[in-house]
């Protein structure tokens, strides 16, 4: 049978999820020779053999990939034949457009957890075990194409053991770029609160146990940051953690070990357990159960918890050692982002903080927890974060590269680049000047990753909202969107739908383009515009801002319009 030589560039997220290892496997099986490398494009094959293989190359490469790939475009060409003798991994070509995509971070595996559960392993209880298949991507990741050189564990030089399992093409660890062992990797220490080493590697998860049943606050450093950890049942910690982090009365998400454990704190329908136990990994809403055993203190006035499970090996070491549901909120001031880096978690949680659980792998960016609820017969997000992001949300149409830049609240950012949209983690309240920062970063970070340059910047029609003053100060043309047509405008896109449709708005402020701040309307629209059906009337706010935080001073200028001076004395 005639042979021919194919080059195959394969797009999507296929890098740092054991693609190239797995088409090693597929063409060497089929006596192919040539080379796989990774590009800034994408995965690039080149291989050659007969046409009936190189067919059967082409389906098997969509149809059996790894766990983590999303395959996206393939696309062959034949080129001149060549005389080779074998099928080898290359080393990474650095030149070209990027068009691959990066993985979130992922939760860790069954296989990784076996091992991390044996005690005749080399990685027993070791808290940083992972493969081409779990463990962190886009948190380490700082530039691509996605090699260990390129992400926070380039300082760690694998051992004799993780190199050999790293070159061979029958270990899953084959080029796993974060592959390491209690040997070479990153490693465990506790902090008093004054920042002093306390205890180190084996000593610190007894440690970390015995302080969180006195009822210590903990911070832990995790994936994408640190958390605040304390005892679920325990109502003194829980309020003194309330007190000293400024969150009087939120609710708290609440860690437990698995979902036998989770069943036993609330109702769980098929679908929240779906979400609990998948890669991703977020934070779920759902009902509480009678006899839960949490303390009344995790979510005051509130029908539900907000549940997660372990997605990082730490996490299943604290519950070998530890109680069997653990408060894990977010670790830092209210509005805020998460503290990353340890020096940084040791100075910004002083006073909040008895101790901190850290390591020495580096984190490039924060991400919070994804947060997710089941309404209306299906998952929702309510924050798209670590185990989403970056992944693109695919879209019906091509269009030009544009960057939206969001409002100042509880800020993301987007990037489109063809029909593809980048959303990043969620970044928070802009107008704290460490979100602002994270903010700035976040931009970099996704057009480096994704080789994005916005000819257009889409920001908040507010003229005052830092994010539309950065927008301001860029050397390409912007765009004001109204705030609630932004609104009207996410629901159609989340639902698939191009409109008109009808929009109800119950949002707070949002500056319109009479000058005022609107808060409540129909709108009648899409995404090429809108018109103001109905609204409530507009009133005098006492304070400006400061009555979108105290709904009292709304309440008191709804009064005066009604009855005037001759407003009766309130109590």
């Amino acid at each position: 049978m005639p042979s021919e030589r194919w080059k195959i560039l394969v797009s999507g997220i296929v890098q740092g999820v054991g693609f190239r290892p797995f088409v090693y496997r597929l063409a060497s099986g089929r006596d192919l020779v040539g080379f796989v490398a990774n590009t800034p494009e994408g995965v690039a094959i080149e291989a050659q053999g007969p046409v009936a293989q190189l067919q059967d190359l082409m389906v098997a490469l969509r149809e059996e990939a790894p766990p983590l790939a999303q395959v996206g475009e393939i696309v062959a060409v034949p080129i001149p034949l060549r005389l080779e003798g074998e099928f080898i991994l290359r080393h990474t070509a650095n030149s070209g457009p990027i068009s691959t995509l990066i993985s979130p971070d992922v939760a860790v595996c069954e296989a990784c957890l076996a091992e991390f559960f044996d005690p005749a392993d080399r990685r027993f209880r070791y808290p940083f075990i992972n493969c081409t298949n779990c463990g962190p991507r886009y948190t380490i990741v700082q530039r691509i194409p996605y090699d260990r050189p390129h992400t926070t564990m380039r300082g760690f030089v694998m051992c004799a053991a993780c190199q050999r399992e790293y070159d061979d093409p029958g270990n899953r660890r084959f080029h796993a770029q974060p592959n390491c062992c209690p040997e070479c990797g990153p490693r465990l220490s506790l902090l008093g609160a004054d920042g002093r080493q306390v205890a180190e590697r084996d000593e610190v998860p007894k440690e970390v146990a015995r302080r969180l049943a006195a009822g210590e606050i903990v911070a832990v450093k995790g994936v994408g940051g640190f958390h605040l950890a304390v005892d679920a049942a325990n109502a003194k910690a829980i309020a003194r953690l309330r007190q000293r982090k400024g969150r009087a009365a939120k609710p708290l998400a609440v860690m437990v070990p698995d979902l036998a454990a989770a069943r036993k704190v609330c109702r769980l329908e098929a679908l929240e357990e779906q979400a609990l136990t998948s890669q991703e990994r977020p934070i779920v809403l759902a009902g509480k159960k009678e006899g839960h055993g949490l303390a009344a203190e995790v979510a005051p006035g509130y029908d539900q918890f907000g549940l997660i499970l372990p997605y990082a090996p730490l996490h299943y070491l604290l519950f070998q050692e530890s109680a069997q549901a653990l408060v894990m909120t977010s670790a830092n001031l209210s509005e805020e982002p998460i503290c990353i880096d340890n020096d940084e978690a040791v100075q910004r949680l002083l006073g909040i903080a008895d101790c901190f659980l850290v390591h020495d792998r580096g984190i490039n960016l924060p991400c919070d927890d994804s947060l997710v609820a089941l309404q209306a017969g299906m998952i929702r997000q309510i924050r798209r974060s670590r185990g989403f992001a970056p992944k693109p949300i695919g879209l019906t149409e091509t269009g030009a590269m544009v960057l939206g830049v969001g409002a100042e609240l509880k800020n993301t950012v987007c990037l489109l680049k063809e029909h593809q949209a980048f959303c990043s983690q969620h970044i928070g309240d802009l107008k704290n000047l460490e979100a602002y920062r994270v903010f700035q970063q976040s931009l970099g970070q996704l057009a480096a990753l994704f080789e994005i340059s916005p000819v257009l910047v889409a920001h908040d029609l507010h003229p005052q909202y830092l994010s539309s003053r950065w927008a301001a100060e860029q050397k390409v043309p912007t765009l004001a969107v109204q705030h609630h047509h932004a609104h009207l405008v996410a629901c159609l896109a989340e639902n698939r739908q191009t409109g008109p449709a009808i929009g109800i708005i119950l949002d707070g402020a949002g500056y319109g383009p009479d000058q005022t701040i609107w808060g409540g309307e129909v709108l009648l629209g899409d995404a090429r515009g809108y018109q103001r059906f109905a609204a409530l009337e507009s009133l005098p706010l006492p304070g400006g801002d400061a009555a979108v935080q105290a709904p009292w001073r709304t309440a008191l200028s709804y009064l005066h319009a009604a009855f005037g001076m001759d407003l009766p004395d309130l109590p």
